[in-house]
Order: C-alpha cells, then sequence, then structure tokens
C-alpha cells in the first residue's frame, strides 16, 4: 500500500525558494531541497490550487507575481470555471482556480485543496501502476484524467495526459532532464513509468 507523504521541490536556492512559497501560500503543503540536476523546459507536473471563489484566485495570482513569479495564463473566466497560472523563480507551474465564476463572499486566501498534477504519456498506464502500487482511485475518466485517494496528505495526486496538463498551464509540452520534483510515500523507493520518483518518508 502506497500513500503520498509529501511533495519536494529541488531547486538551485532553497532559501529563495522557502520564501517564496511562504509568501505565495503553499509553504504548509510543499518542501524545498538543492539541486542542481539539469532540467529543460516543460518538468511534466504542475501544483494547483483549489479555491472558492474568483476574488481569491486573483489574490494568489497577485501574491505570486509580487513575490517573484512570472505570469502563463492571466486568469479568466471559462466554462469550467476561472482560473490562471504562473511560473515559481524556481520554475515550478503552479495553477490557481476555482469552479465559481461569480464572487460570494470576501476574499479569504484560504487554499481549498491542493493537488499535483502529473503530466503523463499513458494515463491508462500510469492509473494501472498506481493502483498495483496500492492507490484507490478516487475519481477516474478514461485516458483523461486520474485521481487518487489520498485522504491522509494534504496533497492529492492527479494524472493528466502530458500534451492535455502543458496546454492548460500555457507551454510547450517539449522537456527533459530532471523533474526537479521527489513524491514522498511509506512504501519502498520506486520511479514510475514517467519518471517521477518517489522517496521512503522519513519517520
Amino acid at each position: 500500500m502506497t500513500s503520498l507523504g509529501s511533495v519536494t521541490l529541488e531547486v538551485a536556492d532553497p532559501a529563495a525558494a522557502k520564501d517564496f512559497y511562504e509568501s505565495f501560500g503553499l509553504g504548509p503543503y510543499v518542501d524545498v531541497r538543492a539541486s542542481d540536476a539539469p532540467a529543460d523546459g516543460f518538468r511534466g507536473f504542475a501544483l494547483s490550487l483549489v479555491v472558492s471563489q474568483p476574488g481569491d484566485v486573483d489574490a494568489f495570482m497577485n501574491a505570486a507575481l509580487d513575490a517573484g513569479a512570472t505570469a502563463l495564463k492571466p486568469a479568466t473566466k471559462g466554462f469550467w470555471g476561472y482560473g490562471g497560472a504562473v511560473r515559481a523563480p524556481d520554475g515550478t507551474i503552479c495553477k490557481i482556480a476555482t469552479s465559481k465564476k461569480k464572487d460570494t463572499g470576501p476574499v479569504t486566501r484560504e487554499i481549498d485543496r491542493v493537488a499535483l498534477l502529473l503530466g503523463v504519456a499513458d494515463v491508462k498506464a500510469s492509473k494501472r501502476f498506481y493502483v498495483g502500487r496500492g492507490l484507490a482511485v478516487a475519481k477516474s475518466f478514461g485516458g483523461k484524467y486520474v485521481e487518487f485517494d489520498t485522504a491522509s496528505s494534504a496533497v492529492t495526486l492527479a494524472l493528466y495526459p502530458r500534451r492535455a496538463l502543458a496546454k492548460d498551464i500555457g507551454v510547450p509540452q517539449e522537456g527533459g532532464g530532471s523533474h526537479r520534483i521527489v513524491i514522498s510515500g511509506d512504501a519502498a523507493p520506486f520511479t514510475d513509468p514517467d519518471g517521477f520518483v518517489w522517496e521512503t518518508a522519513s519517520v
């Protein structure tokens, strides 16, 4: 049985990255550690912040930009709701979204949910791999999206087709080198079919 313990971003400057994520609001959800592993283009994942209303999306977008992020997709309305995407100074891409199209209360800067979105070559194959590792499926939409039951973790794990995720966050899908992310769990270390590394969580 595998459960998601934490998400660690590998960055060139851990102190600066920690300051950014604390200012942005993701401090409680991610760890950082030093790495100079080469990475080029899209690193194959995004962190998704789900909030309650458009005003909160704008507040998080502005907080990220004020802390040094760059805008990838300005926050806009869509048929699914309202959202946008930014690139953190360390290169990590963050998506901020809500299913609501109108504000119904004061802006709170509270996060309802954080999801780690992995862009994979074959959603069905990766789903089978993770189910084989003991992860339970919470939602599944064929080869388009899979979300796992990670209720014990602060971060939800989900799978998207790599091309679809890149399009959603506003970047070309091409990329190579290190993903610059490590996921920890309670199982023995392993690497998934798309090269995402899992380590055993420290006790």
